[in-house]
């Protein structure tokens, strides 16, 4: 349990990027901290883990905004490998939606949910049923176990449900690498090495220090892959960082040896 402020912005409001979520978190006011510790606590002592946020308010809301960032700088790789899950399970729902109506759809979201007659039933450490009137519900597919289940069912504009994707579980795996041979066949030595070498986005510099080849030869192949829509570029300060598209992950899928 902690105070309602550090939730993430909700989906019904429209997507927010997570630099928007942290520019939320460090611009929140202190005050709003300390009003929802309290409403979350009680006005007795807080609990230990919570008392350094109480007595510097907005020291702690950068700190905190601080250490999300970090962590998402080690999680994003892994959202760019989980678009094609996405892509699928956005696919899926719509047309569990269409098909099989709100029943159907969200009794394949967990074992958790039962849904019927405007009402969901949820089991487990939050037992109860809970009448969602006529409010829509957000669906938000999360990376994580399949037994993982975040619920928002107290906000008069929407119903929030975060469920674990299917088939996250396959993301903590090491993949295959790609038959090198094969894919060098088709697009050259040199290429296949730089495409499989970003499996997480590295620097140009990086890249060339990694591969030995000069700088120059870095960018020319850079270029030709990123014409050909495998790679992205994205200049960060004074480095460029070079990553895989999901077409160049479809094409990898290929090569993986079996």
């Amino acid at each position: 349990m902690g105070p309602d402020c550090l939730v993430p912005l909700t989906p019904a409001r429209g997507d927010a990027t997570v630099p928007e979520q942290l520019a939320a978190l460090r611009d929140l006011p202190p005050g709003r901290l300390l009003a929802d510790l309290e409403q979350a606590f009680g006005s007795g002592p807080l609990p230990v883990q919570w008392r350094s946020a109480a007595e510097r308010p907005a020291a702690w809301l950068h700190g905190y905004a601080s250490a999300i960032s970090e962590a998402w700088d080690t999680a994003a790789p892994l959202w760019d490998n989980a678009r094609a899950l996405l892509d699928r399970e956005i696919r899926r729902v719509g047309v569990a939606a269409v098909r099989g109506g709100p029943e159907a759809l969200l009794g394949t979201l967990s074992p958790r949910l039962t849904y019927g007659g405007d009402r969901l039933l949820v089991s487990g450490a939050d037992a109860g049923t809970h009448d969602l009137g006529e409010r829509p519900i957000v669906l938000v597919p999360m990376l994580a176990g399949k037994d993982a289940l975040i619920l928002s069912l107290d906000d008069r504009e929407a119903v929030w449900i975060a469920y674990p994707v299917p088939g996250a579980a396959t993301l903590w795996r090491r993949p295959a690498a790609p038959a090198r041979d094969e894919l060098s066949a088709l697009m050259g030595q040199v290429r296949a090495d730089l495409l499989c070498a970003v499996a997480r986005p590295k620097t140009m510099s990086m890249l060339a220090a990694d591969m030995q080849i000069a700088p120059s030869s870095i960018t020319y192949h850079c270029d030709r892959l990123r014409a050909a829509r495998l790679i992205t570029r994205e200049r960060r300060g004074r480095e460029v960082w070079v990553g895989r598209t999901h077409r160049a992950e479809e094409l990898l899928e290929l090569f993986r040896r079996t």
